[in-house]
């Protein structure tokens, strides 16, 4: 099963998130249409559920690459997607006029090593599962 390794790692990457964002999205729906909570979230929505499962894909297709050359970790991998993913939707924030409460600003040091932490124990456990199961790492 050597054929389309690629193509195998960016499937497996792109299923975490895509599984996840779905349940937020519906989520955010209920609260928004049901409930009528006022969360203005309709601008930025797009970043997650666009890019981040295709980050995740492309991030796992350059693990299998290391993998080969270097016997890189797949949680220590994972763990450092944060450091890209967490510029790019402030970029996005800003760009889209999205306020940032200031309360969140006091919580950015935490939130780093929690999203971190977050996500070496989903690539370790769940993206790393899905690559067995295809014999990619």
């Amino acid at each position: 099963m050597n054929q389309r390794t690629y193509l195998r790692a960016y499937m497996a990457g792109i299923t975490v998130p895509t599984i996840i964002l779905l349940g937020i999205a519906i989520s955010f729906s209920i609260f928004r249409y049901v409930y009528n909570v006022p969360v203005p979230v309709e601008r930025v929505i797009v970043f997650p559920m666009a890019v981040v499962p295709n980050v995740w894909g492309l991030w796992n297709m350059l693990f299998v690459a290391l993998h080969a050359r270097m016997g890189v970790s797949i949680g220590l991998h994972g763990a450092v997607l944060p450091l890209f993913l967490a510029p790019l939707g402030l970029v996005l924030s800003r760009v889209l006029d999205f306020p940032i409460p200031h309360g969140v600003w006091a919580l950015v040091p935490i939130g780093i090593f929690v999203g971190m932490a977050v996500y070496y124990l989903a690539w370790k456990y769940l993206v790393g599962s899905l690559n067995g199961v295809l014999g990619i790492a």
